[in-house]
């Protein structure tokens, strides 16, 4: 059985960039331990440094356009960005790369992740392209790669785009003079995702009459989450969504949520919804100010779509930081659960190998496969309040469906990511951790696929010993990786 510290063990590789005879960047490949260029969620990094640069943009760029190219075809490529103040350098680089190979860009401008998604599909290009590090703080940046069918790449494709942006010859890549690409910018793409939105709220029910509190996160989803809801005919009152450039994620969106809460009480709201920067996470907050993660939601849609019939296969995707109140509560209810590696990606490769309509993560990420092809925060708020709508319930009565098991989840940075399973004082905390839980609890250790964090999860039957076992883990994993 696979132990969960010897998750993200595949061979990987950097890149050092050095200047030869004032020529183009040469690109050296180097082992490391600290992860290859793609992590669980794409390419991130900070801004301006390496791999975020803007010589690496553009050989991504350039990786990206050979890999889609379509020969005898005009190749297309959408390029959308959430609203940090370096996307416009990552951008011009990347979109340089894209036309050096022959492939038109359709820029987009500030729009959610899962908006390039769907632009990339209806829009039939051969790729898209997000310039966003989710939630991450504003010097973070990052690149995430959709496939035609607006689809996240699997671990093969990226390796392959990944070899190019790091060994191609820039010159063998690159087209003719009159091949090169043409930018179009698409300025109706807010209204078109917009519409999109609203289509996945049932036609027969209104919004009219619920208040609503959005937490935008001064992010991608300032503009786009409260018109869709306003013209569904909510009430809405909206926080952080004056994006700077620097305020992105910055004490607001679904990594911080006391504000909404306060607000939601304050405004006698019916629910409140927070979105992460780049708008494909959402965690609620119920009308008496009370956080909803990701598991409670899916919990409650899993329950009616299983009522109505449309659940394929009785099936749904979780992943292995699920609470197990969850687990409790889906075998109530009769609902086979599949489990999946971390990160969106791994939950939708899951939920298409066997059928699922529904998958998710307790961090917000849910995906409802008959309307979108990646998670999407905002087509997440709105499921939840056709739930409340068509039950006449309060978030707070229906998320009580699921028992919700004391946890503590620590990030702790990390200077280098060796194998757990040989870091002999992790071991034992987390062998010390899990006899003295005996089957009333768990232990779950594993790295962050996007930072230098070592993420340490334990659940338990109270508070005190649940925080007491995370805590000597913890110490552990401090004095020996940070």
């Amino acid at each position: 059985m696979q132990k969960a510290w010897e998750w993200d063990k595949k061979p990987i590789y950097r890149a050092k960039i050095r200047d030869e005879f004032g020529g183009l960047p040469v690109l050296e490949e180097r082992k490391v331990h600290m992860g290859r260029l793609f992590g669980t969620d794409g390419i991130r990094g900070r801004a301006n440094e390496y791999p975020m640069t803007a010589e690496m943009a553009l050989r991504i760029g350039r990786a990206t356009a050979k890999m889609f190219k379509r020969k005898g075809h005009n190749s297309r490529i959408v390029v959308g960005k959430d609203t940090r103040i370096s996307g416009d350098m990552i951008e011009s680089a990347l979109v340089a790369g894209i036309c050096s190979m022959g492939t038109d860009v359709l820029r987009v401008g500030v729009l959610p992740t899962p908006g390039i998604a769907f632009l990339t599909g209806s829009m039939r290009a051969d790729a898209g392209i997000v310039i966003s590090a989710s939630h991450n703080p504003f010097m973070d940046n990052g690149i995430k790669i959709f496939s035609n069918g607006g689809f996240k790449l699997p671990d093969e494709t990226e390796e392959k785009i990944e070899t190019l942006a790091v060994s191609g010859d820039p010159e063998d890549l690159a087209a003719s003079p009159a091949e090169v690409g043409k930018i179009s910018y698409i300025k109706d793409a807010r209204g078109r995702y917009i519409v999109f939105l609203k289509s996945t709220f049932p036609k027969v029910l209104s919004l009219e009459g619920l208040r609503v509190v959005l937490d935008c996160s001064n992010g991608a989803t300032s503009r786009v989450a409260p018109e869709a809801f306003s013209e569904l005919g909510a009430t809405v009152v909206t926080l952080f969504a004056e994006p700077s450039g620097v305020n992105i994620n910055d004490g607001c969106g679904s990594q911080h949520t006391a504000h909404l809460a306060a607000r939601v009480v304050r405004e006698k709201a019916h629910v409140g919804f927070a979105f992460d920067g780049d708008g494909d996470r959402c965690i609620a907050v119920d009308e008496k100010g009370r956080v909803v993660t990701g598991d409670p939601m899916m919990a409650v849609c899993a329950r009616r779509m299983k009522e109505e019939g449309i659940l394929w296969n009785n099936r749904i995707v979780s992943t292995v930081m699920s609470n197990l109140g969850f687990h409790k509560v889906m075998k109530e209810m009769n609902i086979d659960v599949e489990i999946a590696d971390v990160g969106d990606r791994y939950v939708l490769e899951r939920m298409r190998a066997t059928g699922a309509i529904l998958g998710g993560e307790d961090s917000g990420h849910l995906i409802f496969l008959n309307h979108q092809t990646t998670g999407d925060g905002i087509v997440t708020a709105l499921q939840v309040t056709a739930v409340m709508i068509r039950e006449n319930s309060s978030l707070s009565r229906l998320a009580g469906v699921m028992e919700v098991y004391p946890q503590k989840l620590v990030n702790i940075e990390v200077r280098e990511k060796p194998d757990l399973g040989t870091v002999p004082a992790v071991v034992k905390a987390i062998s010390e951790a899990e006899g003295k839980l005996k089957g009333r609890g768990r232990v779950l250790v594993r790295y962050s696929g996007t930072q230098n964090l070592c993420r340490i999860m334990v659940e338990g039957p109270t508070e005190e010993e649940t925080a007491r076992h995370c805590r000597k883990i913890s110490q552990a994993v401090r004095k020996a990786l940070s």
